[in-house]
C-alpha cells in the first residue's frame, strides 16, 4: 500500500519482516515503595510482512506495552523495536509513518463528524488533500451514510469501526488493533473481521490482540503467546494447536448403560447419562479405531458419535499455567 510519507515507498522498500523486537525490555519504576515493574522481559519477536498476527496474553502480560513503543507511545528500556525496516530509535518518524494504531479507548472529539474527524487525522499525517481518501474508508467501514454525523451520536461498534478507519488515513503497510471488538456485538464483529480480511489480503500486515481466543483462531495465520513480559509461544496457528495432545470421543450409545463397561478400563472414558460415553485419549498413543474396537466389543451399538479437537483456548490455557510460577 501507499504512504503518505514521501520517504516511504512500501512497494519497493518492503521488508521480510514487517515488525521485529530484538532483546526488547520495557522496566516501569517502582513507587511508593513497590518494587520496579518488568514490563516486557527481553523479548524477541518477528511478525512476517503480509501475516495476519495474533499477539495473545492475560491481562499485564506486556502487550499493549509492546503496541505503545511500537507506536512511539513508551519509552523502551533497551532492545530494538523495528517497524517496516525502521528502527524506532534510529528513524521514529518514518516507523510512526509504517503503522498505524487502534487503541483498546476509544477518544473522540464528541463535536466532530467522522469526516471531519478523518479528515483532520489526515492533516496530522500530512496527507496532502488531493490524495485523502475520506468517503473511501469510511464507505469500507460501514460509516458512509453517518459522515456527517457528530460522533457522540454512534453506537459503541460504529466508534471501533471509525478508529480504525482513523488508523488507516496515512495508507500503513502495518496495522496494529488491540482489542477492536472488545463491547462490539456479534454482527458488527463478523463486519469487522471482513473488513480487516480484505485488508489483509490486499496486503496489509495486521497485528490483533483480542480476549475473544475464536476471533485469534479465525483470523490469525500466526500467533505469539506472552505472559509475564516473556514471550512464551510463537508459531503458526495449525502448529500451535497441533501441541495439544488431546482428543475427545463422544459416542452416542444405542441402549441405556448402567456404567462404563470394563472394556473401557484402560481409557479414560465416562458415561454422560444413560447413553452417551465420552472417551478422553492422546492421538499420539491411542488411535480412534482401538476406542471403536473396544466399545464393539462390549456389545455396545453406536448410533451416533463425534470427535472434539483441542482449540486455541486449550493451548493459551496450557502454556499459561505453565509459566504461572
Amino acid at each position: 500500500m501507499a504512504s503518505s510519507d514521501p520517504d516511504i515507498d512500501p512497494e519497493s522498500t518492503a521488508p521480510a519482516i514487517a515488525i521485529e523486537a530484538r532483546g526488547l525490555r520495557k522496566v516501569y519504576p517502582g513507587r511508593h515503595k513497590l518494587p520496579p515493574k518488568v514490563a516486557l522481559d527481553s523479548i524477541d519477536l518477528q511478525v512476517p510482512r503480509g501475516s495476519f498476527f495474533g499477539l495473545l496474553g492475560p491481562n499485564g502480560a506486556g502487550k499493549s506495552t509492546f503496541i505503545n513503543i511500537l507506536a512511539g507511545l513508551a519509552v523502551k528500556t533497551s532492545g530494538d523495536a523495528i517497524v517496516w525496516g525502521y528502527n524506532t530509535d534510529l528513524r521514529p518518524r518514518h516507523a510512526r509513518a509504517a503503522i498505524g494504531v487502534v487503541p483498546q479507548e476509544i477518544h473522540f472529539d464528541p463535536f466532530f463528524t467522522p469526516r471531519e474527524s478523518l479528515e483532520f487525522q489526515a492533516g496530522m499525517y500530512g496527507v496532502p488533500k488531493r490524495e485523502r481518501r475520506t468517503m473511501e474508508i469510511l464507505d469500507a467501514v460501514g460509516l458512509a451514510d453517518m459522515a456527517e454525523a457528530y460522533v457522540r451520536a454512534l453506537s459503541g461498534g460504529m466508534k471501533r469501526r471509525l478508529m480504525v478507519a482513523k488508523a488507516m488515513v496515512h495508507r500503513p503497510p502495518v496495522l496494529v488493533l488491540d482489542e477492536p471488538t472488545a463491547g462490539v456485538d456479534i454482527e458488527l464483529r463478523q463486519q469487522l473481521w471482513d473488513y480487516l480480511r480484505t485488508l489483509n489480503q490486499a496486503g496489509v500486515t495486521i497485528v490483533l490482540t483480542t480476549h475473544y481466543l475464536e476471533e485469534a483462531e479465525a483470523l490469525c495465520d500466526r500467533i505469539a503467546i506472552i505472559h509475564h513480559g516473556q514471550v512464551m509461544a510463537c508459531d503458526d496457528t495449525d502448529a500451535l494447536l497441533g501441541r495439544i495432545d488431546r482428543k475427545e470421543l463422544v459416542v452416542t450409545a444405542g441402549e441405556i448403560l448402567s456404567e462404563v463397561p470394563p472394556e473401557l478400563a484402560r481409557f479414560d472414558a465416562s458415561l454422560n447419562g444413560g447413553r452417551q460415553l465420552i472417551v478422553r485419549y492422546r492421538p499420539s498413543e491411542v488411535r480412534a479405531e482401538e476406542i471403536l474396537a473396544a466399545i464393539r466389543g462390549a456389545g455396545i451399538s453406536i448410533a451416533d458419535l463425534n470427535t472434539t479437537e483441542a482449540d486455541l483456548a486449550d493451548v493459551f490455557l496450557g502454556i499459561t499455567r505453565e509459566n504461572s510460577n
